[in-house]
């Protein structure tokens, strides 16, 4: 064994550092030779052992991630979800929001509030958006379905973009934004959850995907530039966005209790949001909805006010947590 050690080296060193190991085949290598002595049998199950151990990881590996349904599990960083209990002891099925985002819609806000135009600003505001309402209803008729689907794409932006640019002008001027940063992204991601309960009961159409991307396209950028040159402007144009909203939801629920439109099941995603009861029925989340577009009807009329009266902003206290 000493031999073909000595030889097998020499051959590696003037092959110009090629490895003896790899004219050996896997049996040659896994076969033991207890003849040659302590070393020989040890050297060789060494050389045996590395390959197996290496199948042996990968196979756990991949019945690692099999077994967690390939959810990503990352123990260098330590970034793992804690385990969320629902109130009847299961556990939380939603990674979108958790329990302390949900909330009881308060439905009895007056849904019949109308700000009466008064400035030209207002008067032009107003205008455009009665413009915008027929163009949506000449298109979606009585889907009213779809037309909530379409208008929550739309009504998810304003927040974001007022969010966005209050947020970079307190980074700018070094000062608190008065809680109103926090109080449009929460209104942004409460249209968004409202996006996410409509898909559940209505499928777009491929035209109607492709519709939803072109008017977000031109609507960010349109209300973007909107908003930096007049945000009292923007807010009230807001304003009158949801009141609007509002009455597309009073038309869905007339239809729903006329029998028009079918009163299926609650999806699950609202009933955990809104935290209504297990048999919950869509009028019951139509309902919900559309207390939540009056809530933002308050804010963004309240927030143009402000504007209104030469203050910013942060000068009143935003209305966080507002539903």
């Amino acid at each position: 064994m000493k031999h073909i050690l000595v030889r097998s080296a020499a051959r590696a060193l003037l092959g110009g550092g090629r490895s003896y190991y790899r004219p050996l085949s896997t049996a040659a290598i896994v076969e033991p030779r207890h003849q040659h002595g302590a070393f020989g049998s040890f050297y060789l199950r060494r050389m045996s052992t590395l390959p197996e151990i290496k199948d042996q990881h990968s196979e756990e590996k991949k019945n690692e991630v099999n077994v967690n349904n390939n959810a990503v599990v990352s123990s260098y960083w330590g970034i793992t979800r804690p385990k969320v209990l629902k109130e009847d002891g299961t556990e939380w099925p939603w990674n979108c929001f958790m329990p302390w985002d949900t909330y009881r819609s308060d439905v009895s806000i007056d849904v019949t509030k109308h700000h009466t135009p008064k400035t030209l600003t207002d008067k032009v505001a107003f205008r455009a958006v009665k413009f915008l309402r027929v163009l949506s209803d000449m298109y979606f008729k009585e889907r009213y379905g779809c037309h909530a689907m379409m208008l929550e794409t739309i009504a998810a932006v304003p927040g974001m973009v007022g969010g966005m640019l209050l947020h970079l002008k307190s980074l700018r001027k070094f000062q608190h934004s008065g809680g109103w940063v926090k109080a449009l992204l929460e209104e942004a991601e409460n249209e968004r959850m409202h996006l996410m309960t409509m898909v559940e009961l209505v499928k777009p159409s491929w035209h109607e995907r492709l519709l939803v991307i072109t008017a977000q396209g031109v609507f960010f950028n349109a209300f973007f530039v909107f908003y930096l040159l007049s945000p009292k402007a923007a807010h009230r144009f807001v304003g009158y966005l949801e009141e609007e909203a509002v009455i597309s939801y009073t038309q869905h629920l007339n239809a729903i209790e006329s029998g028009k439109v079918e009163n299926v099941p609650a999806p699950a995603i609202a009933i955990d949001y809104w935290r209504l009861p297990k048999d919950a029925t869509l009028k019951d989340v139509v309902t919900v909805i559309r207390a939540d577009e009056a809530h933002h009807r308050d804010v963004n009329h309240f927030a143009s006010d402000i504007h209104y009266q030469g203050k910013e902003l942060k000068e009143a206290p935003a209305p966080i947590g507002y539903h």
